[in-house]
């Protein structure tokens, strides 16, 4: 049952001291596309608030009450890599007596460890390594199929693909053709961080830039594949920057329709050679939030990443255009070892407690937002 909000009561209440979002709300409620400049005016208003009830208003309009979660167990294979990305708390170098790579049987036994529900999805992403082959990953994604049969594989972002193909002396297309007959699903939006060349040179000019990873996922999806998008924000990025790696998705979203969801995600900057830049508030990751749900008129979905942005900021961006609050996760090391405090993983039970609160209204999914149901012994995806 929906719960009646002043946005579905009455969608033309709009009030804001911002002159600037006057034009904004009119096209937010007519459903027209925002441009370069409204992207702009939003990240520059003083009404957080103001945005946020137009977010929350799209929200509504597209998904009413209902907020998704999903029960996932994250694999990270190894955490050496060639890059030295800036921004990077979780890679290291070949010989660190801090780095790690699972042989299969434990990567195998890591995915069956650690909590007693059934997961619907294995999520899996880690660092460039420089002598594991495709065929290391290949072999992991069809020992999982073999044993989890039921368990939607989510692997590999499109800066890993770029690098294993590379590799491989295979084309992208090959490599992507590889991974899915193997048993990969979909996959995750990793790596996207900022498109603009000037700041991608100065956090990550180890990966690829921002045309190979929107190339990556144009062929990723022209393949079948469904993805997922990230943005990474609160460093040296500026307004303009966001909304170009906004619209750049949204562009790109138009061509493929490949998107599932959007996940903007929070800087932390301890731990990594950018550890000076302040942590974002929560002014900014709301606002982040309703930006992206704003501007992203075509992706279905804008998660709020409990892992980084803390639950309790993760409630309150359920009121400013996120339909989504990621999983279950359990053991979650990427933004853990860049000094995130949130716990490591949630069960079920506490992440409906979090949505019903913010008043939503709890729906499980898997992967592809199918709903799904359990019963004490199994579970099973509506199609």
């Amino acid at each position: 049952m929906s719960v009646e909000t002043p946005s579905s009561r009455n969608p033309s209440a709009f009030q804001s001291h911002d002159p600037r979002l006057a034009p904004i709300a009119a096209k937010v409620q007519a459903g027209e596309r925002l441009d370069f400049a409204d992207g702009v005016a939003l990240y520059g208003s003083a009404d957080v608030l103001a945005v946020g009830w137009l977010a929350n208003h799209v929200r509504e309009r597209m998904h009413g009450d209902v907020t998704y979660f999903n029960v996932n167990r994250h694999i990270n294979p190894t955490n050496v890599c060639v890059a030295a990305c800036k921004l990077c708390a979780f890679g290291r170098k070949k010989g660190d007596s801090a780095g790690y790579t699972m042989a299969l049987e434990e990567a195998w036994e890591t995915a069956a460890s650690g909590y007693s529900e059934a997961v619907t999805e294995f999520h899996i992403v880690g660092g460039l390594h420089p002598d594991l082959p495709l065929e290391y990953f290949l072999d992991l994604v069809k020992g999982l199929k073999e044993r989890f049969p039921k368990v939607h594989i989510k692997a590999f972002t499109m800066v890993e693909v770029a690098y294993l193909a590379r590799r491989a002396k295979l084309t992208i297309e090959q490599t992507l053709v590889k991974l899915r007959d193997a048993g990969v699903d979909s996959m995750p939006g990793g790596g996207a961080e900022i498109f603009a060349a000037r700041v991608r040179s100065i956090i990550c000019d180890h990966k690829i830039d921002g045309e190979e990873w929107l190339e990556t996922a144009r062929l990723a999806h022209k393949l079948g594949f469904k993805s997922n998008a990230t943005m990474l924000y609160g460093h040296i990025e500026n307004d303009s920057d966001r909304v170009d790696h906004l619209l750049k998705l949204r562009a790109l979203q138009d061509e493929t329709g490949g998107f599932q969801t959007f996940i903007p995600l929070a800087f932390h900057p301890e731990n990594t050679a950018l550890d000076h830049l302040p942590v974002t508030t929560g002014l900014t990751d709301i606002r982040q939030i309703a930006v992206s749900r704003l501007l992203l008129d075509n992706f279905p979905h804008i998660k709020a990443y409990w892992q980084m942005m803390t639950p309790k900021i993760a409630q309150i961006a359920l009121r400013f255009g996120a339909d989504d609050l990621d999983g279950t996760v359990i053991e979650e090391k990427i933004y853990h070892d860049a000094g995130a405090t949130t716990p490591q993983g949630m069960t079920r039970k506490q992440l409906c407690r979090l949505i019903t609160e913010a008043g939503r209204v709890p729906v499980e999914r898997d992967t592809l937002y199918r709903a799904v149901t359990r019963t004490e012994e199994s579970f099973t995806v509506a199609v």
